[in-house]
Order: structure tokens, then C-alpha cells, then sequence
């Protein structure tokens, strides 16, 4: 009765059934995974987002398969310190999990193959399933730092290969990607004529305060730069994203067209929301600090902590929402984290939920409150001390 590409194993995990038993026992569990930022204790201008929202605009219906222009024109607004990006080659989406969705449509077909970063976040493999891509993982090197490891990247290309998924950070690894890197990539992609996409959700949350470079004018190869609002302005339940298209005007204008079609057929996107763009986008100046400094302090109370033991350390880290700890490998990463849970109450990611390459890796949100931050570290420092 069902398609294949829905042939999911859905019973839980025993990291699932480890969490679901201490919920079911009504043991107190201190979230070191925290990723929500409306449940994380950040200060939001309540009164600004909730009055764009009643504009009486929204009554009428104005089906645009790109988006509205106003909000269009906030998006670009937002790219306006990082080159220039034209309005109409944005076409706005409730997510980027649409926008993965749309871009694999326009480029595959079934079968065809994408490439991916391993280790990075584990979303990649349902939107290939449900749009019948293959996904083919390339690695990312760490040595002081990530790099991407383009022997192995060439190596994966194919005939099938359509483009290269890039996240810009990563997650969870916080790495950007070096300009060295992006003059790579582009050559690679004229040389094999592959498109890139871009996952830049967590560009501005570059750690040292810098202004990374944006794909989103990346003109050398067709580049599809996927963002919104839920990081860039900690308001994931608003459901406002975009894709930027970019790239030589014989690949980008047929590109345009056939998403604009795409988007025509599904004319996702609501009213309020889009005519509140401009507003919800704005909304980054107040929160963003907010994070930044959450971010901040927690990487430091772990490197403090982390100096007073000497069983495992932080692996570098250059933006985003998360850290990540080398731990020693006496048994999976699965069955560390549920000992962590059950016995220091305490829930970290275990690494292979992001494809790590072996053993030996935690994941960390660095956005969880201070305090709870702190006890937990302290907990989970002591157990594996143990």
C-alpha cells in the first residue's frame, strides 16, 4: 500500500526509549540539545512581531508563486552588507526543508545523485527519500580546524551527480567554508557542470563577530543559497525561508522560470507572514546579540571545565549553535549518551546521529540557559571522568 520511498524503520531507537523511560519515570533531565531558541529564555519585541501580523493586507489574496514582492525585498535588504542579491531571484519558501525540496526537484531526476557533507545534519537523508535522490556523502577533514576533502569529493562525482550540498556553517561542526574553498568548489562544478547548494541558516552567527561571505551572490555556477528566519531571527515557528538563486544568466534565468512553476504549484507560503517579512527579518539586530552572547559564554564555562579534566576536549568551532567533544571511545556514542542520560540525567547527541565517521564524539547546543548549562557539563565531565 505504501511507496518505497517511505520505508522508514519507525520504532524507536534506544536512544529514543532511553529519553521516552526517563519521561515516563518523571526524572528531571537537564537538555544539553536544545535547539528551539522560543523555549531558551531569549527576550523577543512581542509587540512588533504580534502587530505585523495583523495587518489587514492579509484578507486579500494575492497569489504570488515567487512571494510577494515587499517581502522579497526584505530578504534582499538582509543580503545588502554582503553583495548585492535582485529580488527577483528569490523565491520564498515556509522552510528550507522546502527550498532542499524545490532545488531537488528542478535538478533531478529520480535516481540522480547529490553530494553531501559527513559529518552534518541528519535532515539530508527524508528530503532525498521523499524526492527519490541518491545521496552520496563526501567528508570533511578535521586538522586544527574542518576543511572539506576534495580528493574524496572528486572521487564521489559521477554521471548521475546533479550538484554538492554545502552548509555554510555546518552543523554541527561550525565550520565555514574558506574562500580557498568556494574558488575550488566553483571550478569543480564548471568542470563536471554541477550546481551548488547552500545552507546557510547559521551565517550569522559567526563566533569571533566577522561577516562571512554569502553564497547568495555567487555568480561563477548555478547557486541556490538556502536561509530564514527561524535562525537568522530565532523564529522557526513564523515558517519563512528562501532560496537565492545566483549564477551565469543562461543557467539562472531557465532555473528561475522552472521554479517559479515549482513554487506556482504549491503557493505555499501565507499572506501575514509575507507581508510581515520585513519586520520578522529585522527582528535579528535584537536577538542576535542575545545569542551570540549566550554562545559565547557557554563555549567559555566548557573550556573551563574542560581545562580542570583531561579525558576529553573540544574540537574547534567557528559559528553556529552547537559544540563538539572528543570523548574516549570504550563503547558507541549511542550507548555513551544513553549512559549519560540514565545516570547523570543529562541529554547530550550522541556523533553518528551526524554521520561522524567513528566512535568518540558528543554534541552539545551552546544556546541552553547558563545554569543548566553549567550543571550539566559539570555532570557529564564527572561521569566520563568515571
Amino acid at each position: 500500500m505504501f511507496s518505497r520511498r517511505t520505508d522508514w524503520k519507525l520504532t524507536p531507537n534506544p536512544f529514543t526509549q532511553a529519553q521516552q523511560e526517563m519521561h515516563a519515570a518523571g526524572r528531571e533531565v537537564l537538555d544539553l540539545t536544545i535547539s528551539n531558541p522560543t523555549r531558551a529564555s531569549f527576550d523577543y519585541d512581542r509587540q512588533a512581531v504580534l502587530h505585523a501580523l495583523s495587518n489587514p493586507a492579509a484578507l486579500d489574496y494575492d497569489p504570488q508563486p515567487k512571494g510577494l514582492l515587499s517581502a522579497r525585498q526584505g530578504v534582499a535588504e538582509y543580503y545588502r552588507h554582503r553583495g548585492k542579491v535582485n529580488p527577483e531571484s528569490i523565491v520564498l519558501t515556509t522552510s528550507t526543508s522546502e527550498g532542499y525540496t524545490f532545488v531537488f526537484r528542478l535538478l533531478c531526476n529520480p535516481e540522480d545523485e547529490v553530494l553531501v557533507p559527513k559529518p552534518s545534519y541528519p535532515l539530508f537523508e527524508f528530503l532525498a527519500d521523499l524526492q527519490d535522490v541518491k545521496l552520496v556523502s563526501y567528508p570533511l577533514l578535521y586538522d586544527h580546524g574542518w576543511q572539506i576533502d576534495f580528493p574524496s569529493l572528486e572521487k564521489a562525482q559521477t554521471t548521475r551527480t546533479r550538484a554538492i550540498v554545502l552548509v555554510h556553517p555546518n552543523n554541527p561542526t561550525g565550520s565555514f567554508v574558506s574562500d580557498k574553498e568556494r574558488s575550488q568548489l566553483n571550478a569543480l562544478c564548471r568542470q563536471h557542470n554541477l550546481a551548488i547548494i547552500v545552507d546557510e541558516v547559521f551565517l550569522d552567527y559567526a563566533h569571533d563577530g566577522s561577516l562571512p561571505a554569502s553564497f547568495a551572490s555567487n555568480s561563477d555556477v548555478l547557486t541556490f543559497t538556502l536561509s530564514g528566519i527561524s535562525k537568522i531571527s530565532a523564529l522557526p515557528q513564523m515558517k519563512l525561508a528562501w532560496i537565492a538563486a545566483s549564477g551565469p544568466a543562461d543557467r539562472l534565468h531557465p532555473a528561475l522560470s522552472r521554479l517559479e512553476i515549482i513554487a506556482d504549484t504549491y503557493l505555499s507560503m501565507n499572506a501575514p507572514v509575507q507581508l510581515a517579512a520585513s519586520t520578522l527579518i529585522d527582528q535579528r539586530h535584537s536577538v542576535q546579540p542575545q545569542l551570540l552572547d549566550r554562545v559565547r559564554a557557554n563555549l567559555a564555562e566548557l573550556d573551563r571545565q574542560l581545562a580542570q579534566q583531561g579525558a576529553c576536549e573540544r574540537l574547534a568551532v567557528e559559528g553556529g549553535w552547537y559544540a563538539i567533544l572528543r570523548v574516549p571511545a570504550t563503547q558507541s556514542d549511542e550507548d555513551l549518551a544513553i549512559d549519560i542520560l540514565r545516570n547523570a540525567s543529562v541529554l547530550v547527541h550522541p556523533g553518528h546521529f551526524y554521520d561522524f565517521p567513528r566512535d568518540g564524539y558528543l554534541v552539545l547546543s551552546l544556546i541552553t540557559q547558563p545554569a543548566q548549562f553549567h550543571e550539566g557539563i559539570n555532570r557529564l565531565l564527572k561521569l566520563l571522568a568515571t
